[in-house]
């Protein structure tokens, strides 16, 4: 019975450091699961952002959106091929992770990757290159949507197989704890990579050795395709970790300030020694699970409502009239600055060259140098 009891809050030592504990949108021993309470079901405390903070953040979100939305033209009109995986409706969760980093600390996804990359600060040219096959892509045109890096902006990709980044994100935080440099590594993965046996290998080890290790659960509820109350006997994700001892809990995700707030404990709960945390991002994805799918598993009615009710870019906008007293045409020079970034990034994507045949043989070994 006192098994049943525990809840996934952080050790008494971790919990001094950790106040503002309202801002967690449930305790991960609560009635409710992540997948019983829509995403957006913000506390009334959330913390206040300064206006320099909610610009940032609104600048930031909006690439993310005009750029998934340009991707998406792109790929309708066959200029990007293969697989395509959209993070419209998920911009607050990376940016507001990325808001409590540090410089040097390290991302790691699965495939729906092109946002991380852009709030990692990876140039939108580079990556819009990769998406059509360019020479002038962060692969050099041979990766794809799915399969590009960045050491100088410390991401490590991008990974295409399920789960596969959890493992390797753990061996980031061994490499982070064996060298002492004072990194942290965050590996995201969503609902449905939650269920895959690597997932729980790596939360021992991390454990284990207390490594320097977020794990942020991107729970948009459908997966691929399939609704957690169908594919998971345990929904509240923040309890992933619970046999383990590592604490969790779960973060509207639909709220960079929620965001922001939450991966600031997680983070400091890593880099201190602690080591790692779950973080479960309650969030909603507006597209299918990629550019084929045609989202037939929920309702229209259901996308629309969190637009108009939760979307997090339009969250901040509102504060930003509101409460800053933000006009229109500055919020518009804004949206189209960062349309001017992404319009130039599709242009270079268009007309770089593709890469040349004698790519074929380069990046499958490591190559040493000579003396």
């Amino acid at each position: 019975m006192a098994v049943a009891a525990r809840k996934t809050k952080a050790p008494a030592q971790a919990k001094a450091a950790a106040k503002p504990a309202k801002t967690r949108s449930a305790k991960s021993g609560s009635a409710k699961s992540g997948s019983e309470r829509a995403p957006g079901a913000a506390p009334s405390n959330v913390p206040v952002f300064s206006k320099n903070e909610e610009l940032h953040a609104y600048r930031e979100m909006l690439l993310i959106r005009r750029f998934e939305e340009k991707a998406g033209q792109m790929y309708g009109m066959g200029l990007i091929g293969g697989f395509c995986h959209l993070y419209i409706g998920q911009e607050a969760v990376v940016i507001g992770m990325q808001m409590a980093s540090k410089d040097g600390d390290q991302v790691i996804t699965g495939y729906r990757d092109h946002g991380h990359m852009l709030a990692c600060g990876m140039e939108s040219r580079g990556v819009m290159a990769e998406l059509t096959g360019r020479q002038g892509g962060y692969s050099r045109g041979k990766g794809g949507s799915m399969h590009m890096f960045s050491r100088e902006k410390n991401f490590y990709g991008g990974h295409g197989i399920v789960g596969a980044q959890v493992s390797l994100g753990t061996g980031l935080g061994f490499a982070n704890w064996y060298r002492a440099d004072g990194r942290v590594s965050m590996a995201y993965f969503g609902d449905g990579a939650a269920n895959q046996g690597q997932v729980y290998e790596s939360f021992n080890m991390a454990q284990l050795w207390k490594l320097p290790v977020v794990f942020v659960i991107e729970n948009n509820r459908y997966a691929m395709g399939t609704s957690v109350n169908r594919a998971s006997a345990q929904t509240d994700f923040s309890r992933r970790g619970l046999s383990f001892g590592i604490p969790g809990e779960q973060v509207d995700g639909m709220d960079v300030r929620a965001v922001r707030d939450a991966a600031n404990r997680a983070i400091e709960h890593a880099r201190s020694g602690k080591g790692p945390y779950i973080l479960e991002m309650q969030t909603y994805r507006y597209r299918g699970h990629s550019m084929s799918d045609p989202a037939k598993y929920r309702s229209k009615d259901e996308v629309q409502r969190m637009r108009e009710e939760h979307d997090p870019i339009e969250q901040v906008r509102g504060r930003l009239t509101r409460e800053f007293k933000v006009g229109e045409d500055e919020l518009k020079a804004i949206d189209a600055k960062v349309r001017e970034i992404v319009n130039d990034a599709a242009e270079f994507a268009t007309h770089d060259p593709e890469p040349d045949p004698s790519e074929l043989w380069t990046d499958i070994t490591l190559e040493t140098a000579r003396a």
